[in-house]
């Protein structure tokens, strides 16, 4: 018997005494699995860019590859890049100290998704992709086959020293993630609608309009009965009679 516990033995009282402190590490747990995808869809909202300051750029890596980066013009002269004769753009900034004037995102750690006021930095990867002379930005994730193009271009030619501009597709834009009031060193790759309408969008699914007052929860009427059989050649419905009492 535990004599502090009257009634219990030891094993009891130390069983009990586990059971809440297990009970505190598994939420524990779950929490720490849960809080890096929560801080990044609860705690960073976004804020809109101008974005005639702002080139999407594929930069060729080898022989096959293309790498992605986004040039920020901050100051109005000298030019961080040029549009080249051939459609090929000139990344200007590399000839000068473009300290203050320039800035580069030039992977993750500079972008990321965001779709519908939510976050996907965790869930999404952005990918440059060719197919013959069409270059796609296509965000995927390893849960969905489903892949989300975010902007393309046309390869005139590949030049490890000419990259490509990438035309954002409509609804895209880019935003600037922040914090609170604090504006921070990263940028979105933003769209408005809901994931699953893009997704749907993506596989060639059509979704039903909603009907009127569906999303108040409201039931669609129901037409009254009909009085007469119809197509049954029973002739009328006989109607119950309730006898008048006093």
């Amino acid at each position: 018997m535990d004599p502090s516990k009257p009634g219990l033995t030891r094993s009891q009282a130390e069983r009990r005494t586990y059971r809440p402190w297990r009970n505190a590490l598994l939420a524990g747990a779950a929490l720490a699995a849960l809080t890096p995808w929560a801080e990044a869809a609860n705690l960073f909202n976004s804020r809109p860019l101008d974005a005639s300051r702002f080139a999407v750029l594929a930069r060729p890596l080898g022989r096959n590859d293309w790498n992605l980066l986004v040039l920020e013009q901050i100051q109005p002269q000298p030019r961080c890049w040029e549009e080249r004769p051939d459609g090929l753009i000139d990344p200007a900034l590399n000839r000068f100290n473009y300290t203050g004037i320039c800035s580069r995102y030039l992977d993750s750690n500079g972008y990321s998704l965001r779709i519908g006021d939510q976050d996907l930095a965790s869930r999404y990867r952005l990918q440059l992709r060719q197919s013959g002379n069409e270059l796609q930005l296509q965000a995927s994730t390893p849960s969905d086959p489903t892949t989300l193009v975010v902007a393309r271009a046309k390869v005139p030619l590949r030049d490890r020293d000419g990259f490509v501009a990438l035309k954002l597709e409509a609804g895209w834009d880019l935003q600037r993630r922040s914090f609170g009031e604090q504006t921070l060193n990263h940028l979105y790759f933003a769209n408005a609608a809901p994931l699953p309408q893009l997704l749907a969008a993506a596989s060639g699914i059509s979704q039903p309009p909603a009907r009127p007052g569906a999303q108040l929860g409201l039931r669609p009427p129901v037409a009254p009965p009909n009085l007469l059989a119809q197509g049954t050649g029973q002739g009328p419905i006989r109607l119950p009679v309730i006898p008048f009492r006093d």
